[in-house]
């Protein structure tokens, strides 16, 4: 990413393509900024007198102080008063910093899905955007002579400190350490800079002269933010996080010591503070604007309000059938592959392993048993498949013999395994080896030899990268891998990475520089056979390019086609490639493009129960109200519940008997994400800590999909799948399962791919811009589906419905809905209220679950737990408060704020669901320490399951037929030994549960098929 200090580094056609995606969004941001055109819904407008995570900025006069209060710029009088928006509030616009002659605000905004410098007259006319291209540029500041800016840019390969000169828009670096260095800060004479650095050998608050010289003002543990100069160029102030304290510091540049100024109890906001005079100074702190005398130890509170409007989204959901009927084509068509001589197509639908041949439309199952069966592919010469099974316990490396359909094991090992791929000669398997924790597909690279079974490291551990593809010769794997722009922030991009086998360092090559790749899956890079070419998916199209014989790019690009393109594979030839069409396979011959249909006729259909069942329950809670039917009978008709009665000896149908039992509805998980490589006990999991319904807010689609579509037919064992695809993002990814959209036309390309696959939600991610996000909100609504986000403001201006965590991942570095230390203030809190966004807060994320573990002696005790979970993973979970507080100071001693918070938006209205993030913590175990922290916090047992049943079947759209036991509804529910009403750890004593109207006690769920 090191890029020359001014030359564009981009081809002339791709900063056309730049410019087009900018001028693209601002074109949709004029056509789509007012609020009353956004949404249908009912409007409301929010009075805030508090911000989280707000910046301030005193004019030079005094007179004015300008603010970001949730990605707006405001100006409010300096004693305070009504606020006037100066920016739109579209763009994400933070960190403001005034002109020397007060005349314009500049800011950091991420309009065109990058942060850049921009500038704004004070009355709000004048917008102009001042820096471009591909890279963020942050925490600008005001020269004090008005020629130029100052600002942090991570341009040349990491975030150093840059200025520009605003007559001729000429850059300068001023920092060229290979750490970061970031939020510069002008004396008020121009002669030195402060900074932020990360120098592992000091990092701290530094000081840069005219003459270039670097000095360190002082050494600091802990994060660091936001350093400004008093007046007379004597003191540094600068915000220090220390995990126990959030707090203000001050440094005399003489004596470069650095003492605290505020109390440790004040939630000092990591931003710049601003000087009134040599005496008096400005900054925000716990949600306020406070003024503040050197020396002195109160602060004086400059109060203001400002008004937005929200909307409460009003539309038409999807309607869902899930009653037993016509079958339904199977779209859940995983790792599809084609044989060498292009006659047969290998793909996973259903939990099992399939063959198509041309010519044909019926697959055969080459698997068909109760396990999981995933990631076929051919070897070169035809004969033998290798393929992933859980079937002897944990996901091992299978050989299908195409002649005779013996299989084989040919690798186990401690961890379960992922993305097989053939060598050219046939002799060795490359495959990932996950980890104890096996989550978000962490993988070592390895490779194994056919004949001899002897196993070879080839790399190791790699973040979720995609399946590896062999050079010809056998001496170098390509893969698609995640390449960060700087270790400040740790998004990047998608880039065909380079292993060779003979020792050579990796190489990362990108086919148009700055340019993701698509998902990291079995979306390429895929080397031909002839090593002629590489096939990749790129803004959602296929692609092909030229390359050498070590992987090296020695052509253009050349795109094959016009559709959404997933998974390609080639034949033994070269001449075809064959790929996913949204929901159909084709393939597509590179020597005139043409493109051909597979006809696939697959169907599946709802498992569920038969006949009549009886449950004669001692309490029956509901899911709406806060007090037990007792002593009832739950009758319930094939899948349905037919009526719920006063309990009657001798009822026809199948009797169980609950009669010293509690009867709850099944309960609903709102934050998850998995992968085929936990295998098939994942649905069993779910289901034996009562969870029979979840909600995967993001994934590899057609892995998701196959797993819905799986656990619905009874193919495999578990709960109801509510899903989305990959998490809709922008510029710059993190996760394998994010997906770069880069163009207006790939948007409408992955929008159309939502409608024709059945997504349940679209989850756009942090690097969308909003201006994207409202066009993404306006198509779901159309189509009947909610769409959910990191963000609330400006996402609740035009309807988005959802939102994700009360902390998680910001592009900012801090959050706009909670602080460094966990406070969560009014703005939040009455914009949640009062637009009715559902929240699911994951406070188990955020410390619940080892806060929970440290209260309950008995915690990991839990009989599910300890049968799915390996006693390695258990260690590690029991360790890993102490881990995380190392990496994360005051995790743990600050959680108690997120409790606080919780409850407050519960007790004033807001609406609140459950869910966890697993597996970041343990799948399942997370939603019940979820509900625990909730009570422990103050909620009753009532408000959590409430939560955590119908108020999470309102929020995917699916009341009408869950969350909650009523007549007329889907007989999903769960049977508990105790009052779960009284003391909610009861929730998880689990003894029978039914989905669909089939019953499972909890041996049948903890033993394998």
């Amino acid at each position: 990413m090191l890029m020359p200090k001014y030359k564009s580094p981009f081809s002339t056609v791709f900063i056309r393509q730049v410019k087009l995606f900018h001028g693209l969004c601002l074109i949709l941001f004029s056509l789509g900024n007012n609020p009353a055109s956004a949404s249908v819904g009912d409007t409301t407008q929010v009075r805030l007198v508090e911000g989280t995570n707000m910046a301030i900025a005193v004019s030079p006069d005094g007179q004015q102080i300008a603010m970001d209060v949730q990605g707006t710029i405001w100006v409010v009088p300096r004693a305070g008063g009504k606020a006037k928006p100066i920016t739109d509030g579209m763009g994400d616009d933070r960190q403001p910093s005034w002109s020397v002659d007060g005349k314009r605000v500049a800011f950091q905004s991420f309009r065109d899905g990058y942060y850049h410098i921009w500038a704004v007259n004070s009355d709000g006319t004048g917008l102009e955007q001042l820096t471009r291209g591909v890279f963020d540029e942050r925490e600008p500041q005001w020269s004090p002579d008005g020629k130029s800016l100052l600002f942090s840019s991570d341009r040349a390969g990491n975030y150093d400190i840059w200025k520009m000169n605003l007559e001729t828009f000429e850059l300068t670096q001023l920092t060229t350490d290979l750490a970061n260095d970031y939020c510069p800060a002008y004396s008020s004479n121009g002669d030195a800079i402060a900074f932020v650095s990360e120098r592992t050998q000091a990092p701290g608050i530094y000081q840069l002269t005219k003459d270039g010289k670097e000095t360190l003002l002082a050494a600091q543990a802990g994060k660091l933010y936001a350093p400004s100069w008093n007046p007379d160029g004597t003191h540094v102030y600068f915000n220090a996080f220390t995990g126990s304290s959030s707090s203000l510091l001050d440094i005399d540049v003489k004596q470069q010591k650095a003492v605290a100024v505020t109390p440790p109890e004040e939630d000092v906001f990591p931003f710049r503070t601003s000087w009134l005079s040599g005496k008096e100074f400005v900054y925000s702190a716990d949600g306020k604007i406070k003024k503040k005398i050197v020396g002195k130890k109160d602060a004086e509170i400059i109060p203001f309000e400002a008004l937005v409007t929200v909307t409460t989204p009003n539309y038409t959901r999807k309607p869902y059938d899930f009653d037993k009927g016509a079958g339904k084509p199977v779209k859940g068509i995983k790792g599809l592959n084609v044989s060498p001589d292009g006659t047969k197509y290998l793909f996973s639908a259903l939990g099992d392993i399939w063959m198509l041949k041309k010519g044909e439309t019926v697959p055969t199952p080459l698997t068909n048993d109760p396990y999981l069966d995933a990631d076929p592919t051919w070897s070169p010469d035809g004969k033998t498949i290798a393929f992933l099974t859980d079937r002897t316990g944990q996901m091992t490396l299978w050989l299908h013999d195409v002649a005779s359909g013996e299989q084989k094991e040919l690798v186990k090992l401690d961890y379960d395994l992922n993305y097989p791929s053939w060598s050219p000669d046939g002799t060795r398997i490359a495959f990932y080896m996950g980890d104890s924790r096996n989550s978000w597909g962490m993988g070592t690279l390895q490779a194994v030899d056919v004949k001899t079974k002897e196993i070879t490291k080839l790399h190791d551990a790699l973040f979720v990268p995609s399946q590896p593809s062999w050079s010809p010769d056998g001496k170098t794997i390509a893969l698609s891998g995640l390449q960060v722009y700087s270790t400040r922030f740790r998004e990047g991009i998608n880039k065909i990475m380079l292993v060779s086998l003979e020792g050579e360092p990796d190489r990362y090559v990108s086919p148009v520089e700055e340019r993701s790749l698509g998902m990291r899956a079995k979306n390429g890079p895929a080397w031909s056979p002839d090593g002629k070419s590489m096939a990749y998916v790129q803004d959602g199209s296929l692609w092909v390019i030229a390359v050498d014989r070590k992987g090296g790019l020695v052509g253009p690009p050349r795109r094959l086609t016009n559709e959404l393109t997933e998974v390609p594979s080639w034949t033994a030839d070269s001449k075809t490639l064959v790929y996913m069409a949204t929901d159909s396979i084709k393939q597509i011959r590179l020597s005139d493009g043409a493109i051909e249909a597979i006809p696939l006729t697959l169907n599946w259909d709802y498992k569920a129960g038969q006949g009549v069942t009886v449950v004669h329950a001692g309490k029956v809670f509901d899911g709406k109200n806060d007090r037990y039917l007792m002593n009832m009978d739950l009758i319930v008709k094939d899948n349905r519940i037919q009526d719920i009665l006063p309990h009657k000896a001798g009822r026809a149908g199948n009797l169980v008997d609950a009669s010293n039992k509690t009867v709850i509805p099944g309960l609903f998980e709102m934050h998850t994400h998995q992968h085929a490589m936990t295998g098939e006990k994942l649905g069993r999991l779910w289901l034996s800590f009562g969870i029979t319904s979840l909600r995967e807010t993001g994934a590899d689609p057609y892995d998701a999909l196959e797993r819905k579509e799986s656990w619905d037919s009874g193919s495999l064992v578990g709960p109801r799948e509510f899903f989305t695809g990959g998490l809709t993002d922008g510029s710059r990814i993190y996760y394998g399962l994010a997906n770069s959209i880069h163009s207006t036309a790939q948007l409408d390309m992955e929008l159309e791919r939502s409608s024709r696959l059945g997504y349940d939600m679209i989850k756009t991610y942090v690097r969308m811009p909003d201006i994207l996000q409202q066009r993404i909100t306006a198509f779901a609504h159309a189509h009947g589906i909610p769409v959910s986000s990191h963000e609330i403001f400006p996402a609740m201006r035009y309807g988005v419905d959802q939102v994700e965590h009360i902390g998680g991942t910001s592009r900012r570095g801090y959050s706009p809905k909670i602080t460094a230390m966990n406070h969560t203030y009014q703005d939040v809190l009455e914009l949640l209220k009062k637009s009715q966004m559902n929240i699911t807060p994951t406070a188990s994320l955020q410390g619940g679950f080892y806060a929970m573990a440290a209260k309950n002696p008995s915690f990991y005790d839990n009989v599910q737990f300890n049968t799915f979970y390996t006693p390695e993973y258990i260690s590690i979970m029991k360790n890993g408060a102490s881990t995380i507080e190392k990496r994360l100071p005051g995790y743990l001693k600050n959680f108690g704020q997120i409790q606080k918070t919780v409850k407050k938006l519960i007790d004033g209205g807001a609406r609140v669901t459950a869910g966890t993030d697993s597996p970041f913590i343990p799948y399942a175990m997370s939603l019940h320490s979820e509900l625990q922290c909730w009570v422990d916090g103050g909620i009753t047992p009532f408000q959590a399951l409430r939560s955590a049943t119908i108020w999470s079947a309102e929020a995917v759209g699916v009341s009408k037929d869950l969350g909650s036991l009523e007549k007329g509804k889907l007989a999903d529910l769960v049977i508990v030994d105790g009052d779960p009403l009284k003391k909610i750890e009861d929730a998880w004593n689990i003894q029978m549960v039914m989905k669909n109207g089939i019953l499972y006690t909890l041996d049948q769920l903890l033993k394998r098929p």
